[in-house]
């Protein structure tokens, strides 16, 4: 299936500073040759209606960064919440939000998934790096054994 993509987009990216996988999802797309204008996911004024449409159809338990303290903690529950819910625990803690959110060519989605990244905006394929959602320091430590 060819990429159905503009070439060249403006991606507008929020991120966690800092976060290194945020870091090679960008690399991925200015490789690509994508303009990426960065912006700090927990810096920004949320509201349900500026936050909401980067979601689209996922279920709302797909919605949340499942390496966030609250829900590593048991706090939050992203399996036990509604619409509703979260939105509000996301304009609170936006570490909650799955990252990044990205805008581009009047389109919003959440995560990074590699091949659906690729079909909406193009990406050059032999940079493919595993996987790009969880965050590495939480991995290394769960196989280190540490809670």
């Amino acid at each position: 299936m060819p990429n159905e993509y503009t070439p060249m987009a403006v991606v507008t990216f929020y991120e966690k500073p800092g976060c290194i996988n945020n870091t090679k999802q960008k690399a991925l797309l200015r490789d690509a040759g994508h303009t990426v204008v960065e912006r700090n996911l927990l810096a920004e004024a949320w509201s349900s209606a500026t936050l909401r449409p980067f979601f689209g159809e996922l279920p709302v338990s797909a919605w949340f960064n499942r390496s966030a303290p609250a829900v590593k903690s048991g706090e939050v529950d992203p399996d036990a919440v509604d619409e509703t819910a979260a939105l509000a625990l996301m304009q609170t803690q936006p570490l909650l939000i799955r990252r990044p959110l990205m805008e581009a060519n009047g389109r919003k989605s959440a995560g990074f998934d590699f091949d659906a990244v690729d079909t909406w905006l193009g990406l050059t394929p032999q940079r493919r790096a595993g996987d790009l959602e969880t965050c590495p320091r939480q991995a290394r430590a769960e196989q280190a054994g540490c809670p």
